[in-house]
């Protein structure tokens, strides 16, 4: 954990958590095209480095709470790791409700994306949870204020009535498939009937089969890309995990089967997969994998009818 220690000296200065680093820690990645270069089937431009580490993603507080609930529970944090999240989540506390570029690096301009108020909850929650668990020192009533603040955020202006799905980001009209994260991190029940309208639109708006797409890119924020992509792996493997937990299993193991067959001869899986099949975009990638690992996981368990609620339940 001395990355998260490292890190917290930024926060001491006025920075946020960066969203990008190096293999040595670094976070200057500035990022250069390569023009001399047509790249992979002419999938200009080619680029080096990566402009997203001057981002600000909020996103990360949750993911990197979520993280550090799980490894609590088999291997108790020590209190000089706390202190440091004390000090992550002050910052949070300050700065939650300004937009930023998102889950997905947008190029267009920040908004306020849907899914990093969620994982702005995520981060409260965890944290509450973990000093309730341990009985470690925390402000549990600010953060359970600011967790219930979020939330309530959420439902009122994430909520899109006209359109019957949760959104992008606040005011939009577009859907978005991370969207389905308010399920898996335990945001909603899995059957809120919030959640399984969400799940009906973006299987109209954004599915192909078993292929689901992360937006429409002529639709949503502004990527900076100005292209059409092929579909999100993880989106995929998101959807297959939320139908099972929304008590579609039958949906939800035809879906991942079908997935199956997108993986090459050794079972991994790209970024993306194309309009035929190919495999597009980062290759292999660890985040389409976390996402296969937890739906075979978890529709695993629906299927055999090992303590059905498991997947729902935070211990």
């Amino acid at each position: 954990m001395g990355w998260l220690d490292a890190r917290c000296h930024e926060l001491k200065e006025g920075q946020p958590l960066q969203p990008m680093y190096t293999i040595t820690g670094e976070h200057d990645i500035t990022e250069e095209t390569l023009d001399h270069l047509e790249g992979y089937r002419g999938s200009k431009p080619v680029r080096i480095g990566n402009a997203a580490y001057k981002q600000q993603q909020l996103d990360v507080y949750g993911e990197l709470l979520d993280a550090i609930y799980i490894y609590n529970r088999y291997t108790p944090i020590t209190y000089d790791l706390w202190e440091n999240i004390r000090e992550l989540l002050d910052w949070l506390s300050k700065h939650w409700q300004e937009p930023d570029e998102g889950i997905w690096e947008v190029r267009g301009g920040r908004k306020p994306f849907l899914h990093s108020r969620l994982m702005s909850w995520v981060a409260f929650d965890r944290a509450r949870r973990i000093a309730f668990q341990r009985g470690l020192p925390a402000p549990i009533t600010e953060w359970m204020q600011t967790s219930a603040t979020i939330y309530e955020e959420i439902m009122k202006k994430g909520w899109n009535a006209k359109k019957r799905s949760f959104v992008q980001y606040y005011g939009s009209n577009e859907v978005d498939a991370s969207s389905l994260l308010m399920t898996l991190m335990r945001f909603t029940g899995p059957r809120d009937p919030r959640m399984m309208d969400t799940i009906q639109r973006i299987q109209k708006e954004l599915s192909r089969d078993s292929l689901v797409y992360r937006y429409l890119p002529h639709k949503a924020a502004d990527d900076g890309l100005g292209t059409q992509e092929g579909c999100f792996s993880p989106c995929s493997f998101w959807m297959a995990e939320t139908l099972a937990r929304a008590g579609r299993v039958a949906d939800a193991r035809l879906m991942l089967e079908k997935m199956l067959t997108y993986s090459n001869h050794v079972g991994l899986f790209s970024e993306e997969i194309g309009y035929t099949g190919e495999a597009l975009g980062n290759y292999p990638q660890a985040f389409t994998h976390l996402a296969l690992i937890t739906a075979c996981y978890n529709i695993d368990k629906m299927l055999n009818q090992e303590r059905p609620s498991a997947a729902w339940q935070l211990e």
